[in-house]
């Protein structure tokens, strides 16, 4: 399955944010053909900029690589429930879908807390699909935090 298929790639990106320390939250962004557009992981403390999440970091390489800020029909794969920061950027993107892992209990925006993408008072709406490769997604943050406790980081 499609789907799939590109989650690992996010899971891939969260690896990649992990071995920064960075919350491994991975994203990819692919074209209406099936076409590999951009992909991106939290850099938060890397680039010590609170705005630097995936979907974030993603969303704007795509719009360079596009040559336009508008995402239209293309599809975000994202690890993790995107945040409401995240859910208005794919919204002022025009991303077409959003397909997400792990739902995020503090503050998933797409289904869990809000329902950003379907708000029918937004010039813009997105279906998601949720719970794809959900076990691997949750396991890597699992594993994250406990071992920040383990160290006493949180």
């Amino acid at each position: 399955m499609d789907d799939e298929r590109w989650m690992r790639v996010a899971l891939d990106e969260a690896d990649a944010a992990a071995s920064k320390g960075e919350v491994p939250v991975g994203c990819a962004i692919v074209s209406a053909t099936g076409e590999l557009l951009a992909t991106g992981h939290n850099l938060r403390e890397t680039d010590e900029d609170p705005t630097a999440h995936a979907e974030v970091v993603a969303i704007r390489s795509a719009a360079q690589k596009l040559g336009t800020w508008r995402l239209e029909g293309t599809t975000l794969y994202v690890t993790l429930e995107p945040c409401v920061m995240c859910a208005g950027a794919i919204v002022n993107a025009r991303v077409g879908r959003v397909v997400y892992g792990a739902a995020d209990p503090k503050a998933g925006a797409c289904h869990t807390l809000f329902t950003i993408g379907t708000d029918t008072r937004l010039n813009h709406r997105f279906p998601s699909v949720s719970g794809v490769l959900a076990e691997e997604c949750a396991d890597r943050l699992r594993r994250f935090f406990a071992a920040l406790r383990a160290q006493g980081k949180k």
